[in-house]
């Protein structure tokens, strides 16, 4: 029997792709499947290109033919080859600018090789399906959708997610004015400056909360007090205690340039938020298309927010459905199908 192989070079579990791993392995656990991580020996300090390049030579000098590689992470050698960190020729597109750096010419180049030679490959949404078959013409049947999956709370874990979110309420002097939350590190792809001329726009009285790193948090501050709402809007960093402030939210608002699907989503979702983003980001496939944003300067949607915010009735309906949405992404379900396309491919 060949043995499982599971690939992604960084170790931590601070991005979307390692938390999902930390959560796959503990569903592959729980079936009794074994399994190896493969992760990125090659050292920090060099230029990310060469260390994508290197991480690919390192991964495939690791095969041989006791073993099968499922990756996340863009090698050139994987057997079944999970997208989820989109397909990075489309977000040039989009982006813009010089393509002929270092780490564009490295991710487009074993993206283009990891495509043609894996067995299967298993988009995170339907938009990155369509992302790979655009950009590299890859045989649709080639191609498994499957979304990512979170672990679904039980009761005891949602009223401590409220009283958590009691505790936040009344620690950042909030009142009792509805909040409004992003979640993410990164804002400029995320659409931090559009979520802020949104707010801007809004006739509703609202806190805007945002979570997450960002290196150039100055200069975002300085374009809330330009829309004079620096009063109302609160930078908080990365925090621990994400769900409290989930709880906490009435309406999550993620107005990404481009995300291949957004744990963020599921997970608000979840949280029973009222959830608006982008056409650009693969969990908006979850969503109703009143809720969806053209692009991240679609400054309508903040009509939309505004009905939320006042009225009720609309709100806790959104909220709900929501909530009964999330319920059918668990984990568990996603290692499941997961590991269906695995065993069918690679013959367990």
């Amino acid at each position: 029997m060949l043995r499982l192989t599971i690939v992604r070079a960084n170790k931590r579990a601070f991005g979307g792709a390692e938390i999902y791993l930390e959560r796959l392995c503990e569903e592959l656990g729980k079936n009794g499947i074994e399994y190896d991580i493969l992760h990125s020996t090659i050292p920090k300090w060099i230029l990310s290109g060469l260390r994508a390049w290197l991480f690919d030579v390192q991964v495939c000098l690791a095969r041989d033919s006791s073993r099968f590689f499922f990756s996340l992470d863009r090698v050139s050698c994987a057997d079944v080859l999970r997208v989820g960190d989109g397909v990075h020729r489309h977000y040039m597109r989009i982006k813009g600018g010089f393509p002929y750096t270092l780490l564009n010419l490295a991710y487009t180049h074993i993206e283009a090789r990891g495509f043609a030679h894996a067995k299967h490959l298993i988009a995170i949404s339907e938009m990155v399906k369509r992302n790979i078959i655009d950009c590299y013409g890859v045989a649709p049947e080639k191609i498994s959708v499957v979304y990512n999956g979170i672990p679904l709370h039980s009761e005891e874990e949602q009223e401590a997610h409220s009283a958590s979110a009691e505790r936040l309420r009344a620690e950042l002097c909030l009142g009792e004015l509805p909040v409004i939350l992003y979640v993410g590190s990164g804002y400029k792809r995320k659409g931090v400056h559009e979520l802020l001329d949104v707010f801007a726009r809004l006739q509703s009285r609202a806190w805007l909360l945002i979570l997450g790193k960002e290196r150039h948090l100055d200069a975002y501050k300085a374009h809330a007090k330009r829309l004079q709402i620096e009063e109302r809007v609160r930078f908080l960093g990365a925090r621990s205690d994400v769900w409290g402030f989930y709880a906490l939210a009435s309406v999550f608002v993620f107005p990404t340039h481009y995300e291949p699907f957004g744990n963020v989503i599921l997970e608000a979702m979840h949280s029973r938020c009222a959830v608006i983003t982008t056409r650009q980001c693969g969990g908006g496939e979850l969503l109703a298309p009143r809720w969806l944003m053209q692009n991240p300067t679609d400054y309508a949607i903040a009509r939309e927010i505004d009905a939320l915010l006042s009225d009720s009735a609309l709100l806790r309906r959104v909220q709900e459905e929501n909530y009964a949405r999330s319920l059918e992404f668990g984990i568990d379900k996603n290692a499941a199908q997961t590991m269906e396309i695995i065993a069918r491919i690679c013959k367990i």
